[in-house]
């Protein structure tokens, strides 16, 4: 398996593993495929954050890391981890985060935030944000709103993340 960044060329496919993916997740507003869309052409669209596990020349997962705000700090969110039904439970979202984690760490970003499952996440090293005084800008069990710290010297951020317009939650 590869995992590199997603092209262009892999949007139409990118935009099918994700609706496949959270076609049955217990939790899904069953709109990530258009937020993906929504979010390539936004001011928070990092490329280098934007990868793809390809098997066998086959495009089977996807992950997008995007700028938020922390205070004055920009930081990033884990939105969304796709991986296609066939696939999953082979370790190839965690390849995903961990990949993208190292990207993110080249590029100087200090924290991700992500908002999922806490029987998943937390295997890729995530906490309650709480742990970090970082907060959710809705109503959120604290179990469900998680950060990665990416830098063991990264300075303390506090405050209420805030996403991209395109999210529509702010």
């Amino acid at each position: 398996m590869e995992i590199r960044q997603e092209r262009a060329s892999d949007y139409n496919t990118v935009f099918q593993v994700v609706t496949e993916a959270f076609s049955h997740a217990e939790h899904s507003d069953g709109n990530e495929q258009q937020l993906v869309t929504l979010l390539r052409s936004s001011p928070s669209f990092i490329p280098e954050l934007s990868l793809v596990a390809v098997d066998e020349g086959k495009v089977v997962g996807h992950i997008l890391f995007t700028k938020i705000a922390i205070g004055e700090h920009t930081e990033l969110a884990l939105v969304p981890l796709s991986v296609l039904p066939a696939y999953q439970r082979r370790g190839i979202g965690l390849a995903l985060i961990q990949e993208g984690h190292r990207v993110a760490k080249q590029l100087g970003y200090d924290y991700s935030v992500v908002l999922g499952s806490p029987a998943y996440y937390p295997r890729a090293g995530y906490l309650p944000a709480s742990a970090y005084g970082i907060r959710a800008p809705f109503e959120v069990r604290d179990e469900n709103y998680m950060a990665f710290k990416l830098r063991d010297n990264a300075p303390q951020v506090r405050g209420t993340v805030k996403y991209d317009p395109a999210f529509g939650i702010n």
